[in-house]
Parts: C-alpha cells; sequence; structure tokens
C-alpha cells in the first residue's frame, strides 16, 4: 500500500507598498508569520487593501501614522470608507532618510529632489539650510524615487530614501542622516479581512472611526465621557472631513485596552448609542508591548459586580 504524499501548505500573500527597500516592506519583516510567504508590492493603500478585499492578499502592511506628521490621512480615510477590515495587529520602524543620485552627481549639483511628501516634510529644514533653492518632485514611495532618479524616469538630481536602498541599487551617497527628528518613528499596522480579534494579552488597543451625532456644544466631549467615565486612556484622538459637508467630521480613535475588556466593552456600547456611526477597526498587541494601567475602580470585576448587583434588584434577591 502506497501512501499519497503530503499536500505542500498553502503559502500565504502579504501586500506592502514597494518596491523593495521601503519602510512599509520593513515593518512586514516584523510580522513573524509573513516569514517565507509571498509579499506582493504595491503602489498605494488603496491598492493594497484592494488586495485583501478582493482576495489576493492575506493581509497587507499600511502606515497609519508618523511620530513627527501624525495620522496618515490616506490610511485612515481608505479604512473609513472600505468595509470588511480588521487591524490585527501593529509594528514601529524608526525612520531615517539618506540623499541619493546617479554614481559621479555631487551635492553641489543637486537642484530637483524626488521624494514621497511625508520624507520631504520631515528632511525640509535640512534641505532647506544644504540646498535652499531646491525643488521637490513628489514621488509615490522612496524607494520609486530612488529607483526613478536611477532610471531616468524622474526627471529629479537626487532622491530621498531610506539607508536600506544602498544594498539594492548603484547609488551614490550625498548626505546620510538628514532627516530633521533623529526619534522619528512611523506606525504600521497589518490588516486583514474581517475576523475576530486576537486574544487580549494585557498589553492592548483598540481602533475606531466614530462620527459625532450632530455639530452642537459640548458633542465632542460627549464623545471623549464615553472613555473618560470608563477610565480609558485615548493615544490618538484624529479628526477627519467626512465629506459631504463642510463642518462634518469623523474621528479615527485609539484607545488602550481590548473589546474583551470588561470597560472597554461598556464603552462600546456607550458610543453606539451615542454615535450615528462607530467603526470597528480591530483589538489587537500594542508595538511596545506596554502593559495597559488603569485605576482598580475599573477592572473587569467591578463591572461584573455592578451588573450582577442590577440584575438582582430587578429580579428582587433578598439584600440586593
Amino acid at each position: 500500500m502506497t501512501s499519497e504524499p503530503l499536500a505542500a501548505p498553502t503559502r500565504r500573500t502579504y501586500s506592502f507598498l514597494g518596491p523593495a527597500g521601503t519602510f512599509t516592506e520593513a515593518a512586514l519583516a516584523q510580522v513573524p508569520e509573513a516569514r517565507d510567504q509571498n509579499w506582493r508590492p504595491v503602489r498605494n493603500v488603496g491598492e493594497a487593501l484592494a488586495d485583501v478585499i478582493d482576495g489576493r492578499s492575506d493581509a497587507a502592511m499600511i502606515a497609519i501614522e508618523n511620530s513627527v506628521d501624525g495620522g496618515v490621512s490616506t490610511t485612515q480615510d481608505a479604512l473609513a470608507t472600505v468595509p470588511g477590515l480588521r487591524i490585527v495587529g501593529e509594528y514601529l520602524v524608526p525612520v531615517e532618510f539618506v540623499l541619493v543620485a546617479k554614481p559621479g552627481v555631487r551635492l553641489e549639483d543637486v537642484s530637483v529632489i524626488a521624494a514621497h511628501p511625508v520624507a520631504y516634510a520631515q528632511c525640509l529644514t535640512w534641505l532647506t539650510g544644504t540646498l535652499p533653492e531646491h525643488s521637490h518632485i513628489p514621488a509615490a514611495s522612496n524607494v520609486a524615487a530612488a529607483v526613478g532618479v536611477v532610471e531616468g524616469t524622474i526627471t529629479a538630481d537626487a532622491a530621498i530614501a531610506p539607508p536600506g536602498i544602498l544594498k539594492l541599487h548603484d547609488l551614490e551617497l550625498l548626505a546620510d542622516k538628514i532627516g530633521d527628528n533623529a526619534h522619528a518613528v512611523t506606525r504600521f499596522v497589518l490588516v486583514s479581512r474581517t475576523a475576530p480579534p486576537p486574544a487580549p494579552t494585557g498589553a492592548d488597543k483598540t481602533s475606531l472611526i466614530v462620527e459625532l451625532p450632530e455639530d452642537h456644544p459640548g458633542a465632542l466631549l460627549e464623545l471623549l465621557e464615553q472613555f473618560a467615565t470608563r477610565g480609558i486612556n485615548l493615544s490618538l484622538l484624529a479628526s477627519r472631513p467626512i465629506g459631504d459637508e463642510l463642518g462634518r467630521y469623523r474621528f479615527v480613535i485609539d484607545a488602550d485596552g481590548h473589546i474583551e475588556d470588561e470597560r472597554m466593552a461598556d464603552a462600546l456600547l456607550g458610543l453606539r448609542r451615542f454615535s450615528p456611526r462607530v467603526l470597528y477597526l480591530g483589538s489587537y498587541p500594542r508595538a511596545d508591548r506596554a502593559i495597559v494601567r488603569y485605576p482598580e475602580r475599573y477592572s473587569d470585576e467591578v463591572f461584573v459586580e455592578a451588573r450582577d448587583w442590577l440584575r438582582g434588584l430587578v429580579s428582587g434577591e433578598p439584600g440586593a
């Protein structure tokens, strides 16, 4: 009797902003389950999320926040408008930039610089001081800027790029560490199709997008009270225009804790009663693995005891 050969395990596919060498690829390299799997480079956040929704990829790595420039608006808007997505993890990548050009080009020869707009903004002080008369050509990514300079598809003299680009292409290093903030960090999130959240770890974060019911004095305060009265700290609160009329905004929120925490579940119920639209993006482990601290009066046991007490009142239990 001969046994059937075992089928090879199915390889998973992950989309990321390409080409090779981007900060997004560096974030994806931090995902243990993505190692030795298929990595699919894409050109923008919309394409990455479409890959997930349409089943071309199992998950996508996208940038959502920068420590210098704040939230990445294109990502926040995409998550608010593309249904069926969940954030399942977050990853931090230190941001460092170099200025590169074709071999033989000197720094004094540079007058036009290609760069992703976010990277350009983070190097503006250095650029203004070193190359005060330069002009800027936006690029889809910093690696794409460098490749475009090498291949001649971008009419620029130099490009801002991550240091790893020098290992992938024959480029002249004109200057290193040109970022204005030596401590800059970009936060990335891994996004999959809707699925149950990972189990709580005690070091978790919950991401939401919430709309105000109407524009009136104190509306934002009412939203924030849903968290404050339950002892939940917010690590991100960013507003984005809804787009249907002036003065209408949605709020992108990162809250410390997990949806399975009693205080977080109670806050979500409060938001649901308050807001016309609450979009739950996911609960997932924090990148820094810092344990979430909160006063004892907001522990799970306190919320459970309060509900039991109320049920006792309703049922007429003695001593309730």
